[in-house]
């Protein structure tokens, strides 16, 4: 059986009264590590795309006001929003991709009719979770990130040689080579809490050297006010042309989805390193963080300003270094973050930190996309089949980002979604996904009901399903008994629940290579099964103990996940007898 991994550093888990010395310090490090991406995707939304001082100064105020709220919310757990973690929210450098165009095309009015949907998409995403599993796939998340950070890294490359006027033209990539040289230095020697602290040196290391070539502008916070609100200023809600709306709101609900998918890793983990005995992934945990990621989308859209996403490079590591997950880190982090937006001159500060300085920054950032993105690609293994589509998308939508293929076409208005390497090459790796798993072996399915009374049916099933597969017999019997185990765990574990209420359980069986890959669906409360399987006594067993260590025995693989209304029991049954049961 898995050993179950343990945190003894964690001094305070979520729920555990913690003292509000340690929060607030706790808080401090973690708003100043957010402060970071925070400033970089604000400024360069607002000056790569041209806009206004007084738009970069609004925007600044909304996206701290907003990332304070959602930290907050993140903390608590109001209805379906939120997780009861530390999830620090900041404004998206990856989202930079559709702000900077929505803004050149049509100003904060386009920005917020394409962020608004992309919200909206997040909202869907959380509620379909359990349906789109083996569509979104790793092979998918990985190829949009790869693709993602093409498209950003321009931008980026861009920020670096555009300077003020007047301004030295060797400046702007002296600046950021310096920038770089010295993360690169500390990301490569450094090691432990200090790495968190890495792209804060540089950035500094990097201003104190655009300094000689004046490329600071200490006008703004000369002429900012210590405690205030900005000129009141919300986005105009006129229509905009159809022609910009079907070129960027694909794009907003395909970098809105990602920013999701890669959202719920980052749930994922803080889950695990926030207990000091990790319980198996509640997927309900993972929905609420979906939920109040979108409620942020959704406010900075109707601001217009950039939108917001968890941190995941800060909100775990942050966790795990200071052994302090309590939720109260999460609500004062929100406090700062919201006192923060009042005050327009710490802001000033920040917003006046060189382009060449968060160019560089943010080609490091990129890069580290990519990185993750070859990573999710690989997660589940990569054979020949995968390797194809990820290539073909890859090469698919960097040809589309690179040349003017669509523009040359006769005029549809309608194909000029196309005309960006994100969105082409995300809907490639999906279509072939969905291609390749509508070719691969059909897979079988049982309706019944969950009782006892459904036994002889999913018995008589999986037998046939070991019959098309020419199973020996006692294969065949190792598959029928794992499938009566799971049944009597669902039970078991939905024992809690109104005995007269009807409960219905569906059946998937998945051929493989020499295994079959078995997906129970049903809708009940009560114990995770892995938690169950992890947290078993070595002493003797009990009688409600039967039926999980008999399946660690018939099962190679067991992970069950918990969403909103439906819980859903992975099992994977080899043709040769199992080892031990992995509990992923």
């Amino acid at each position: 059986m898995a050993t179950q991994q343990s945190n003894d550093h964690i001094r305070y888990e979520p729920d555990e009264s913690c003292p509000l010395i340690v929060s607030t310090i706790a808080s401090f490090q973690g708003v100043l590590l957010v402060l970071t991406p925070m400033v970089t995707a604000v400024t360069t939304t607002a000056l790569v795309a041209g806009q206004s001082e007084a738009y970069l100064i609004w925007a600044a105020f909304a996206s701290f006001l907003v990332c304070g709220v959602i930290t907050a919310l993140q903390a608590g757990r109001v209805w379906r929003f939120g997780t009861g973690h530390v999830l620090l929210t900041a404004a998206s450098v990856s989202l930079i991709v559709v702000s900077v165009p929505a803004l050149s095309a049509g100003g904060p009015g386009l920005l917020a009719t394409v962020i608004v949907a992309g919200a909206l998409s997040q909202f869907a995403l959380s509620l379909w979770l359990p349906l789109l599993r083996r569509i979104i796939t790793p092979v998918v998340t990985g190829t949009a990130l790869m693709l993602l950070a093409a498209t950003v890294i321009p931008i980026a490359a861009n920020r670096v040689i555009v300077l003020p006027e007047g301004a030295t033209p060797f400046s702007g990539p002296a600046v950021g080579l310096t920038t770089l040289v010295v993360l690169a230095l500390l990301g490569l020697r450094v090691s432990g809490g200090w790495r968190l602290w890495v792209p804060v040196i540089a950035i500094g290391a990097g201003c104190i050297a655009s300094i000689p070539f004046g490329l600071y502008n200490f006008q703004l916070v000369a002429q900012s006010p210590w405690v205030g609100i900005p000129g009141v200023w919300f986005p105009d809600f006129e229509v905009p042309e159809v022609s910009a709306v079907v070129a960027l709101l694909p794009m907003a609900i395909i970098v809105v989805m990602i920013n999701g998918i890669k959202n719920m890793g980052d749930s994922v983990v803080v889950q695990r390193l926030s207990r000091r005995s990790p319980p198996a992934t509640d997927y309900r945990l993972v929905q609420g963080s979906l939920n109040a990621n979108g409620l942020g989308v959704l406010l900075s859209g109707l601001a217009g300003s950039p939108p917001t996403t968890i941190n995941s490079a800060t909100s775990g590591s942050l966790v795990s270094l200071t052994g302090v997950a309590s939720r109260n880190v999460g609500y004062i982090a929100g406090a700062m973050l919201i006192a923060l937006a009042f005050s327009p001159k710490l802001t000033a500060c920040l917003l006046i930190i060189p382009g060449p300085v968060m160019g560089a920054y943010l080609l490091v950032v990129m890069g580290t996309y990519i990185v993750e993105g070859i990573r999710t690609v690989g997660q589940e293994g990569l054979d020949q089949k995968k390797a194809l589509i990820v290539g073909l998308a890859f090469s698919f939508g960097l040809a589309l980002e690179t040349s003017d293929i669509i523009a040359s076409l006769p005029g549809n208005v309608w194909l000029q979604f196309l005309d960006n390497g994100l969105t082409a090459g995300t809907v490639a790796v999906v279509l072939m996904t969905w291609f390749a798993e509508l070719t691969s072996p059909r897979a079988r399915r049982l309706q019944a009901r969950l009782s006892a009374d459904a036994l002889p049916e999913i018995d008589g099933f999986l037998r046939q399903v070991a019959d098309r597969l020419k199973w020996e017999e006692r294969a065949t019997q190792r598959l029928c008994a794992a499938g009566e185990e799971v049944l009597w765990s669902l039970m078991e574990t939905g024992s809690e629940d109104k005995p007269d209420t009807p409960r219905r359980l569906s059946v998937v069986a998945r051929p493989g290579n020499n295994l079959v890959e078995l997906e129970f669906f049903s809708s009940l409360p009560g114990d995770n099964l892995q938690d169950r399987l992890a947290y078993m006594s070595d002493d003797a067993p009990q009688e409600n103990e039967a039926a999980f260590r008999l399946l660690t025995h018939y099962a190679q693989s067991v992970r069950h996940q918990k969403y909103h209304g439906v819980d859903i029991v992975h099992v994977t049954v080899a043709d040769q007898p199992s080892r031990g049961v992995g509990i992923s």
